[in-house]
C-alpha cells in the first residue's frame, strides 16, 4: 500500500509537459481542476477524460505509474459511488433493506467517482513532471504580488515544497519501521479495532522521533548555508515563458469553451 503513494515523486524528462514553465503548469492545472468540478453531463466528462489521457502520454511518464496514484484513494472513490447509488432519486432498480438503488443514483455516483479520478490524475502529473525546486520558484513567483500586504511568499513556497519533497522519504521510513517491527513479531492484522490501533504505536513513535530528528538536521543544514529566507535571494536559472506556454494556455482555453458548450449534454 505504501509503495502505491506517488505524491512527491519526480520523473526527469524532456517531454512537452516537462518543458512547460512551472508557473504555467500550476495555473493551468488549477484551471483544469475547475473545469473538472464544473463539468456536467457525460459529454463534458468524455472530453476531460480524453484530455487527461493525452496529457499522460505527453508527459512520457509510465501510464501505470500515473494510474497507480489513484489506488491509495480507491476506497474513498468506491465509498462515494456506493453512497450516491443508494441516495439518488429516479427509477428503483433494487432494494436492499432500507436502501434503494436508483438509476439516477448510479449515474451520479459514476460521474462523481470519475471526477475524483480525474482530479487525482491531473494533480499527480504536476509533481511527476516538475522538480521540487521548480515548484518552489514557481509558487514564490505566483505569490510574490501578495508580498505587498505582508504575505511571506518565499517561506510558504519553501514549506510546501519541503512537505511534498519528503513524502517519498517518509513513506520509505514508515515501510522500514513496519518491516522491522514485523521481524520482532508484532502483529498488525489480527484482533479488533482497539488492538490494531494499539499496534500502531510502535510505528508512530519511532516515525515521529525520526521526523523530528530529520527536521532538526534540515534546519541546521539550512543555517550552515546561511539561509535567511527570501529577502535578497537570486536564482541561478530565471523562469521565462516560451511560445510553448502560450500554446498550452490557448489549448486549455479552447478546452474550457468546449466544456461550457457541452455542459448538460
Amino acid at each position: 500500500m505504501l509503495q502505491d503513494i506517488t505524491l512527491g515523486q519526480f520523473f526527469p524528462g524532456q517531454s512537452v509537459l516537462h518543458r512547460l514553465d512551472p508557473r504555467t503548469k500550476i495555473i493551468l492545472l488549477f484551471t483544469l481542476l475547475i473545469f473538472v468540478l464544473a463539468a456536467e453531463g457525460w459529454a463534458s466528462y468524455a472530453l476531460l477524460t480524453f484530455v487527461t489521457i493525452v496529457l499522460i502520454f505527453l508527459s512520457q511518464v509510465p501510464p501505470l505509474t500515473v494510474i497507480k496514484s489513484v489506488k491509495p484513494l480507491a476506497w474513498l472513490i468506491l465509498f462515494t459511488l456506493l453512497i450516491h447509488c443508494v441516495s439518488g432519486d429516479g427509477e428503483v432498480l433494487a432494494k436492499i433493506y432500507v436502501f434503494k438503488v436508483t438509476t439516477e443514483g448510479i449515474v451520479d455516483g459514476l460521474q462523481i467517482s470519475l471526477r475524483l479520478i480525474l482530479l487525482i490524475l491531473l494533480s499527480s502529473l504536476l509533481t511527476f513532471t516538475t522538480s521540487p525546486l521548480k515548484l518552489t520558484d514557481a509558487t514564490e513567483k505566483i505569490l510574490s504580488p501578495l508580498k505587498k500586504i505582508g504575505v511571506p511568499a518565499h517561506e510558504i513556497a519553501m514549506m510546501m515544497t519541503i512537505a511534498i519533497r519528503f513524502v517519498p522519504t517518509l513513506i520509505e521510513e514508515t515501510d522500514k519501521i513496519i518491516k522491522a517491527q514485523k521481524s520482532r513479531g508484532l502483529d498488525f492484522e489480527s484482533g479488533g479495532i482497539v488492538k490494531r490501533l494499539r499496534s500502531m504505536i510502535p510505528i508512530l513513535v519511532p516515525l515521529f522521533l525520526s521526523n523530528f530528528r530529520r527536521a532538526d538536521e534540515l534546519a541546521l543544514a539550512m543555517e550552515a548555508r546561511c539561509y535567511r529566507g527570501g529577502e535578497g535571494r537570486t536564482h541561478m536559472k530565471e523562469l521565462r515563458l516560451t511560445n510553448l506556454d502560450f500554446v498550452a494556455t490557448i489549448v486549455v482555453a479552447i478546452i474550457g469553451v468546449g466544456i461550457f458548450f457541452l455542459r448538460g449534454a
